[in-house]
This record gives structure tokens, C-alpha cells and sequence, in this order.
């Protein structure tokens, strides 16, 4: 079996709590010069940068490249060190399955598991360390957010990456994209990829039958139905 599995993070793999809004809302509030709460937006299958922009356009602040920037910069130091690993961990938590799925996966030779998630390179990090999640997963081969704001762009992102450096190309069809929201599954059939979605983000699983994906679960708690489809 040759496979490459893109697991989502939040929603998907931990729920991070409340720090991701709190840490959105202060980086924007530092670069606007007032509070931000109020111009919060729907994060879920969003990339970093495209949150920010967002965010800033609504409090009818400049959104351009470097105004973004800056928003990101402020988000990650929040999320960086000891302190953004501690509010991690306090208010989040790993999701169910997990931490026997990505394990298994990681003894199957013929398997590689990295991330294709909205959040920024050092977000991602940060939050897989916090949980201890980054032992399983080939981080480096990832695709991020601050690869390119649109999500759709992703998967290529991340094939290009597996096959420089580590030497293994992939069929998109032997690709699985899992997350928990419609854009995960949007981005895994622009690149021609297969996707499992999950009912464990803040859409709920309703939503997420019948709209395309090749299975919809409840969370990741049966593990072996879990290995089996991605083998599939």
C-alpha cells in the first residue's frame, strides 16, 4: 500500500480552545488600535492569512500583503513558546482516535502522514507539539497556510514537497485529505485526491453527508474502520 495522508489539525486532529479566536482577536486588535472581538469571522477550513484579511476588511482597516503580515507575525508569537503551549493545552484537547490512529499509521512503511491545514507553518508546529502529535507526523512535507491563503491550492503544495524531499511520488488518487470542514473536501478534489470528513469541528456531521466526500464519520474512535478506509 502507497499512500499519503493529509490530516487537517483543528477540528480534525485537537481542538486548540479558545486561544486561536483570543490570540486572532488580540493581533488584529494591536494592528487596528482598538478591540476586535467584534470583527471575529468563521475560521473553520479557513487558512491563517485569509482570516486575517477578513477580519481586517470588516473593522474597515487596509488588508493588504503586509497589513496581514503583521496580523499573522502578532498570531504566531502568541502561539509560540511555553505560554501558547500551556493555553494550548489548558483549554484544547486531542481528539478521539487519534493518538492510536497516526501511530499505527506511522509503522506502516508504505504510509507517509503529514499535515494540509489553514494554519501558518509555526502555528501548525505549535499546536502538534503541544499535544505531542509531531512524532507521527512528517511535518516538513506539509502544506500550510502560509503557503498560499486558498486552501484549493494545497495538495500540490504538499506533493511537490513529498517528492523533493523525500524522494516519493504519489498518485493523487492514493492521496487522503481528512478534516472536518466542506473546504477540506473542496481542496482534495481540485487536486484529484480522496477525502474523509469529520464531525468532530464546528460543523456538524449533517452537514458533511451526502456533499461528495468518500466517507463522513462521526470522529476518528474506530480505529481500525479508520486504517482500513485509508488503506482502501
Amino acid at each position: 500500500m502507497r499512500r499519503l495522508v493529509l490530516w487537517d489539525i483543528d477540528g480534525t486532529l485537537i481542538l486548540a480552545g479558545a486561544i486561536a479566536r483570543q490570540a486572532f482577536a488580540a493581533a488584529v486588535g494591536q494592528v487596528i488600535g482598538r478591540a476586535a472581538e467584534e470583527y471575529l469571522v468563521p475560521m473553520s477550513g479557513k487558512t491563517d492569512p485569509l482570516i486575517a484579511s477578513e477580519m481586517l476588511a470588516l473593522a474597515g482597516h487596509d488588508d493588504g500583503p503586509e497589513t496581514v503580515a503583521e496580523v499573522i507575525r502578532l498570531l504566531e508569537a502568541a502561539l509560540a513558546g511555553s505560554e501558547g503551549r500551556d493555553a494550548l493545552r489548558e483549554g484544547g484537547r486531542v481528539l478521539p482516535g487519534v493518538t492510536e490512529i497516526l501511530p499505527r499509521l506511522h509503522e506502516d512503511e508504505g504510509v507517509l502522514q503529514s499535515v494540509l491545514t489553514g494554519n501558518t507553518e509555526a502555528n501548525a508546529a505549535a499546536k502538534l507539539a503541544a499535544f505531542e502529535l509531531d512524532h507521527w507526523i512528517d511535518a516538513e512535507v506539509g502544506a500550510f497556510g502560509s503557503d498560499n491563503p486558498t486552501r484549493d491550492a494545497l495538495v500540490p503544495v504538499a506533493l511537490e514537497r513529498v517528492a523533493r524531499l523525500r524522494g516519493r511520488a504519489f498518485d493523487p488518487a492514493d492521496v487522503w485529505v481528512v478534516g472536518d470542514t466542506p473546504f477540506d473536501l473542496a481542496c482534495a478534489r481540485a487536486a484529484g485526491a480522496r477525502c474523509v470528513l469529520v464531525g468532530t469541528g464546528r460543523i456538524p456531521l449533517a452537514a458533511l453527508t451526502g456533499i461528495g466526500a468518500d466517507a463522513a464519520l462521526p470522529d476518528l474512535s474506530g480505529v481500525d474502520e479508520v486504517i482500513a478506509l485509508l488503506a482502501s
